[in-house]
């Protein structure tokens, strides 16, 4: 007896390929959570128990005013791919995962190993980062922004 094929959609994946990458996609979002919330922690624990030993040095204001920096740059970043995480996630549930934003085809499934939450394939991420492709706009806070595929036709 012959096993039935798992058959693949627009996007060239099957469904256990995109469930994996939900799977991968749900792991690395648990992940950023315990990183963003052990940081904010940290930051702070250190803020309060140093309230009643305040650097007097010139020195230590700037390193802590430093180390303070980095920690929210760092955050910022891990916030930047949760929320691309999360919109990799509603792209799976929407049908859409593993379709390029640019362009409508497929994203090669190399380059969703590498970085599960693409939504451009390789060459409409390059003309995005060169300002020759609308997308989604970093500096926007509106997740849910997105402008409208190149017509082709």
């Amino acid at each position: 007896m012959r096993m039935a094929k798992d058959k693949t959609d627009k996007s060239g994946l099957t469904s256990a390929q995109t469930r994996r990458f939900k799977g991968v996609l749900l792991a690395k979002r648990n992940e950023i959570l315990g990183n963003v919330t052990s940081m904010e922690s940290e930051a702070l624990r250190r803020d309060r128990s140093e309230l009643s030993n305040m650097p007097t040095h010139m020195a230590d204001i700037g390193t802590d005013n430093y180390e303070i920096d980095n920690v929210l740059g760092l955050m910022d970043s891990e916030r930047k791919i949760l929320a691309e995480i999360d919109d990799a996630l509603r792209r799976i549930e929407g049908g859409t995962y593993g379709i390029c934003e640019g362009g409508g085809e497929q994203i090669p499934r190399q380059r969703l190993d590498a970085i599960p939450w693409a939504r451009y394939c390789v060459s409409c991420a390059t003309l995005l980062e060169k300002g020759l492709l609308g997308g989604k706009d970093d500096n926007d806070d509106d997740q849910s922004y997105r402008e409208e595929p190149i017509d082709e036709t």
